[in-house]
């Protein structure tokens, strides 16, 4: 709860300060359910030698630390608006994976934070009252790096890791004049750079998909 509150904090108040008091300003926060596709991690171990090992994440989205995100937008228009997004994401090498790679711990799970300034599209009340919407945005990742080599030292906290990039299509129904629930479907991808402790590096491309569903607010 800590990082969510830091992020509503630093949402909001970049959003206040960016534009007139007539603009709509919109906060959406969802959770659901996040995989992540096999990809290669590789780099140097600790103290020497090298790895090289493909890792089917497990995402784990509904246990601890929960999966979930923050979404602010600045509609500067009916249709399009502009904003910034957290996500906390996690990624888990499996235990057989980790281990014949040589390591005790290996995951990305406080969270692979994603953090983008987005661009959006909507099309208001097309069906029903179902608002659709697309969204894409640039940023970077920002991951809870908890790796420990088999008998080596272990390497527990944020780094920035690199560059990140996130799409998104939804749907969202008004309950009413300010609340809203909304249901999408949401890629990132990032580029992620590591240090571990005791000279030892990490480099791998994560890539999440999500289905999400949450509840906005408008003032």
């Amino acid at each position: 709860m800590r990082h969510l509150t830091t992020l509503v904090k630093a949402i909001s108040a970049a959003l206040l300060l960016a534009g007139p008091a007539a603009a709509e300003f919109e906060l959406s926060l969802y959770s659901g359910w996040q995989t992540s596709p096999h990809s290669r991690a590789e780099g140097d171990y600790p103290g020497g030698g090298t790895y090289d090992a493909l890792f089917g994440w497990e995402g784990k989205s509904f246990e601890l630390p929960l999966y979930y995100g923050l979404r602010g937008t600045w509609w500067l228009t009916d249709r399009f608006g502009w904003g910034l997004e957290g996500t906390h994401a996690k990624v888990y090498a499996p235990d057989d994976e980790r281990a014949a790679a040589g390591f005790d711990r290996f995951e990305l799970t406080d969270g692979h934070n994603i953090f983008t300034v987005n661009a959006l599209r909507r099309w208001p009340n097309q069906w029903k009252g179902l608002t659709p919407y697309v969204g894409g945005g640039l940023g970077f990742a920002m991951p809870h790096v908890d790796v420990e080599p088999t008998g080596g030292p272990r390497t527990y906290g944020f780094q920035v890791t690199g560059p990140a990039v996130r799409l998104f299509a939804g749907a969202s129904m008004e309950l009413s004049e300010r609340w809203a629930l909304f249901g999408e479907y949401q890629f990132t991808w990032s580029d992620n750079s590591a240090d571990l402790e005791g000279g030892g590096t990490l480099e791998t491309r994560i890539v999440t998909n999500a289905l999400n569903f949450g509840v906005s607010y408008r003032f």
